[in-house]
């Protein structure tokens, strides 16, 4: 059976000290507890950058500055239902601080902590990516 493909984007946003933001899933929604990148859905005529710099304004409540957005890897994972494409971006500028906006939860996490953070599929293997493109402050 071939599996509908659905392309999200998503954000890794670090902060000057080297930590990253996840947000965490509200309850009534797949996946309800686990902390994600945050990120979201691209519609039809928007190029990724695009849908990441609305999804962050409508999830989280920050503009990402598009020339600190730097393409990081991607994540490709089969889900039961269909096939789930994601390309992940650093995001190193932004205006705003981000606030909670959808109900979720947003907390800072060390690199060396992040482990600790129950998270997706498609998201987990992305950390080392993240860790071998940013060095955290000691």
């Amino acid at each position: 059976m071939i599996k509908p493909v659905l392309t999200v984007v998503a954000a890794a946003i670090v902060s000057p000290m080297g930590e990253i933001l996840l947000s965490r899933r509200p309850e009534g929604k797949s996946m309800a507890g686990m902390w994600e990148f945050p990120g979201g859905k691209m519609e039809a005529n928007e190029s990724p950058e695009q849908a990441l710099q609305r999804e962050l304004l409508e999830e989280i409540g920050i503009k990402a500055k598009t020339h600190t957005m730097t393409p990081a890897a991607f994540a490709s994972h089969a889900y039961e239902d269909f096939h789930l494409l994601m390309p992940l971006f650093l995001v190193k500028e932004w205006t705003n601080d981000p606030v909670p906006l959808e109900g979720q939860l947003l907390q800072w996490f060390k690199l060396s902590k992040i482990d600790t953070a129950s998270m997706p599929p498609p998201d987990g293997p992305l950390v080392d990516r993240i860790r071998e493109m940013i060095k955290p402050i000691p």
